[in-house]
């Protein structure tokens, strides 16, 4: 008995040590969790989408998807090579193009009207707080902390693992820090300045620099980094620059907001939309790929960019099965597309669909 309790006490106390670690973060409190308490998005304890959101399809279990998850995936879930890039260099850019340049999975690199955006950088190798799982295709890992300027605006779309990595934004040169309401705390602790962060709810809106202005807006999806769920806001973002209008969708399940954001704001010269790690299981929280084009076609976008694919294995299906059902029900739609190799820059100028390069990768 003395051997089991002892057991069960080392036990709590491990895993208590082991979510205590600096990159789990840390839940809002004080004058940010009493503003986020008044927030009309806080109900019952947390933050709650704008329609009825269960975290799986009606009827079904846990205990299923967690069974198709471990044995039941497609065989095609992990490429088996390396996957194909290029590299950009990012610290001799022309200040005057306007480029977009993706690591794979949602997180990407854009130059507009000179200014430096990154949004929701993961380039530690795995999307966990354990580095020995979900870790980033072969491949795919082609730059380093090093290699990007320093950030003028850095996006956070919500605290996931897969958007927002301790080891990566704790090594970068940040001047702003653009993200939801409660996300600030996991910055504070990691000892960034209370005064770069801007922490908006749903429908805000903030002027960062002359001429450049966000709007903050809902997404479909949920947040949170430990056991403690959505304490902090999930948000798509509307950017508004000199010369460019661009919208960076976040995780979202498909629902009435990409339509009502089309008509208040669009047309959008390029909509950044998740399009992949999709599963009719969990159908409320990601959008299936004829989703995403049907939302690129309700934003008014006049291109769409695909990502949340090609990085990470959190679905069930092939790895390349994202791009090739998006790219198709864009076509159906009359909807341009574009679809870069990882690394590879893209005029935001007059964006190209480019090659189909995961073509021919098994």
């Amino acid at each position: 008995m003395m051997i089991a309790v002892v057991l069960i006490l080392v036990i709590t106390i491990g895993v208590y040590a082991f979510m205590h670690q600096p990159s789990f973060g840390k839940l809002p409190s004080g004058k940010r969790l009493e503003k986020i308490k008044n927030s009309p998005h806080y109900r019952e304890g947390s933050f709650q989408n704008i329609h009825h959101t269960p975290t799986l399809e009606e009827g079904q279990s846990y205990t299923k998807v967690m069974k198709e998850f471990f044995f039941d995936k497609d065989k095609r879930n992990l490429p088996k090579f390396p996957l194909p890039s290029q590299k950009t260099n990012l610290l001799s850019l022309n200040p005057d193009e306007n480029i977009l340049v993706w690591f794979g999975h949602s997180s990407y690199f854009m130059q507009v009207d000179g200014k430096k955006i990154l949004v929701d950088p993961v380039f530690s190798g795995n999307a966990s707080p354990v580095s020995f799982t979900t870790k980033s295709f072969p491949g795919t890992d082609v730059y380093a902390i090093e290699e990007f300027p320093p950030i003028d605006y850095l996006f956070i779309s919500h605290d996931h693992w897969d958007h927002l990595d301790h080891t990566t934004v704790t090594q970068l040169s940040v001047k702003k820090i653009i993200t939801g309401l409660g996300t600030g705390a996991h910055f504070e602790r990691w000892g960034f300045d209370p005064d770069i962060v801007i922490e908006k709810d749903w429908n805000e809106e903030a002027r960062l620099d002359e001429g450049f202005y966000i709007h903050t807006f809902p997404a479909r999806h949920f947040s949170g980094r430990g056991f403690s769920r959505n304490q902090s806001i999930w948000v798509s973002f509307v950017l508004i620059t000199p010369h460019m209008k661009i919208f960076i969708g976040g995780d979202s399940g498909y629902d009435t907001h990409f339509s009502e954001i089309g008509k208040a704001y669009g047309p959008f010269d390029l909509a950044i939309l998740e399009c992949g790690q999709y599963n009719r299981y969990w159908k409320y929280i990601h959008m299936m790929p004829e989703e995403t084009a049907k939302a690129a076609v309700e934003l008014n976008a006049k291109v769409l960019l695909p990502v949340h694919w090609a990085k990470f294995s959190l679905g069930l299906h092939a790895w390349d099965e994202p791009i090739i059902r998006v790219t198709q029900a864009c076509t159906e739609r009359n909807q341009p597309v574009i679809h870069p190799m990882i690394g590879e820059c893209v005029n935001l100028n007059a964006p190209a669909a480019s090659l189909r390069w995961w073509e021919g990768i098994d």
